[in-house]
Order: structure tokens, then C-alpha cells, then sequence
């Protein structure tokens, strides 16, 4: 899911995606049989609420403010104009892809009002938070938002409700934007955000001083620093440095390669700055995340 290109390609400049419903149907379900398909490389948005479902692969995933790793697939559930990258590239690795994106208001402004509806009326706010699912649900629902694609749109509608209604009952869930605090999605700062986390993904292996990335948005330092921590809620040197991180975990869960080469491979040119680091964002040292990861999968 990352460019590992030294020069940054020049982002085009994001815009409102247009989501337009099949005849006959008041949302739209694409599948993607491929990781290939269905690549949106930039930051991008939509009044749409979107419900994706990746079968197998591992990558990461960017939404809001929200850098995370998944392994095996993922079930995510995005709230409206929730501003997130693409989800699978060429080195994803996932079988298909599956993308059910509709309006909150799709079946009338009222529909979700009446009581029987009081739990996914829940599921749909707390969506704008961004949420993941796990463990069974993610399986079980998973299927069942691939049948969408092979049925009529009478039984699509009613699969639907049927989805949102297992996913507002399940407990395997994490909310990513803990703070719920979603990015502008004014089109002016929604390119800038574009272009800063496009360098960042092109750029997070070496070095990216706070000079070369203010001058890529055209702002002084302290201009750009204040800017940043406004929009993420982070610093921009403690979000590049769990941009790593995340890409660390994805490393030592998939391959074997010494904890030193990972952290440097992952942009830390200090190693203990890196265990550091580390430990501070997952609450274990490299070789225990390590050692739980293959505990999961052989338990698995």
C-alpha cells in the first residue's frame, strides 16, 4: 500500500467522489476480484457511508486520523465524508475486494428513526468514528456482504438491513478515530492534506525534515507545525514516526527478517529510539509483538 518511489508523484487533486447507484437500486455494491482493481491512491471522501470488506490479504488502512495495520482481511464500516486512502494495492494480496457505499438518508429521512432501528440508528453514528470488526463477525458478515454482488436488488436491500443489523449487535468491534474529530474536507485543505500524507507515504523510509515538508504546502514551519497538530491531533514528527511503526508491525508479523533490519528498513535510523518508540505505541517490545502475533496465528 506504499510507494516506495524516492521522487514524489504529483497528487491529483482530490475532489468529491461521485458514487451514482445502479438503475434500480438506491446504493451501490462493487466487488473487486482483484487487489488490483479498485485503487484510490489519494485522500478522498464522499457523503456516502461506505462498508468495506477485504477478503484475506494484509495491508494498512488510513482513515481520519487513523494509521493501522490489518492482517487477514478487514471489515470496516465508514461514516459520511470520513476522509480515507484506498485499502489494497498489488501487495495487498487479498482474493476480492467488496464495497457497499449508500446515503444515510437511502431509505427516507425517517427510516432510522423508528424505534426498532434504535441500534443500528447507534451503529450509523458511531460509524463516523470509523469502526473495524473482528474475530466472527468479520467472517460472517464478510460473506454476506459478497452475496450482495449475486443478487437482485430487491434481496440486496433486504441483505443489507440484514448486515447492518448483525454488525449493530456484534461486541468484535474498534472504534479508529477514537477522538472523533474527522479531517476538513473543504476542497482547498482537503488538497493539502492530500499532498502532505501523499509525501509522507512516498517518503516515510528516509528522513523528511520539517523544512522540506513545509515547503512542499508552501508554509513556514511554525505556520505548517501549527497547521498539522490542529488537523491530526498529533505532532507532525510523532505521526510520521507511527507511520512506521505501523509499517514495522506489518514486517514482523510477515517476515522474518532481523528486528534491526525491520527498524531501519521502516525509516528509524536509531534502534533504540525505534524499540522505544514502539513499545510506546503497541505496549510490547518488537520481539514480544513478534512472539504474540505467531502465538495468534498458531493458536489460530
Amino acid at each position: 500500500m506504499v510507494s516506495d518511489h524516492k521522487t514524489m508523484k504529483k497528487p491529483s487533486t482530490p475532489s468529491l467522489e461521485q458514487i451514482v447507484p445502479a438503475v434500480g437500486s438506491s446504493f451501490l455494491v462493487r466487488r473487486f476480484s482483484s487487489s488490483a482493481e479498485h485503487t484510490l491512491a489519494n485522500w478522498h471522501f464522499h457523503p456516502e457511508l461506505e462498508l468495506i470488506f477485504v477478503n484475506g490479504g494484509t495491508g494498512k488502512r488510513h482513515i481520519g486520523k487513523n494509521v493501522s495495520y490489518f492482517n487477514d482481511g478487514d471489515l470496516v464500516l465508514m461514516g459520511a465524508n470520513l476522509p480515507h486512502f484506498g485499502f489494497t494495492d498489488r501487495l495487498t494480496g487479498n482474493r476480492s475486494e467488496t464495497v457497499v457505499q449508500f446515503r444515510e438518508d437511502f431509505l427516507g429521512k425517517g427510516f432510522f428513526e423508528v424505534p426498532e432501528m434504535n441500534l443500528v440508528k447507534r451503529l450509523l453514528h458511531i460509524s463516523k468514528q470509523g469502526l473495524t470488526f473482528h474475530g466472527e463477525t468479520k467472517e460472517r458478515v464478510g460473506k454476506k456482504i459478497e452475496a450482495l454482488s449475486w443478487v437482485d436488488h430487491y434481496d440486496r436491500l433486504l441483505g443489507l438491513l440484514d448486515i447492518l443489523k448483525d454488525l449493530a449487535y456484534s461486541r468484535e468491534y474498534e472504534i479508529l478515530n477514537a477522538d472523533g474529530v474527522a479531517l476538513a474536507v473543504d476542497s482547498k485543505e482537503n488538497e493539502r492534506i492530500n499532498v502532505i500524507y501523499n509525501y509522507i507515504r512516498d517518503h516515510f523510509k528516509e528522513q523528511i525534515s520539517l523544512d522540506e515538508m513545509a515547503d512542499q504546502v508552501h508554509m513556514t514551519v511554525p505556520a505548517f507545525c501549527r497547521y498539522f497538530k490542529k488537523n491530526s491531533r498529533k505532532t507532525f514528527t510523532k505521526f510520521v514516526n507511527e507511520y512506521r511503526i505501523v509499517h514495522a508491525s506489518k514486517l514482523l508479523a510477515e517476515t522474518s527478517s532481523s528486528i534491526t533490519d525491520i527498524a531501519y528498513e521502516s525509516g528509524f535510523n536509531n534502534f533504540s529510539h525505534f524499540n522505544k518508540r514502539f513499545k510506546e505505541f503497541t505496549g510490547k517490545s518488537p520481539s514480544e509483538y513478534r512472539k504474540a502475533f505467531k502465538n495468534v496465528i498458531s493458536e489460530g
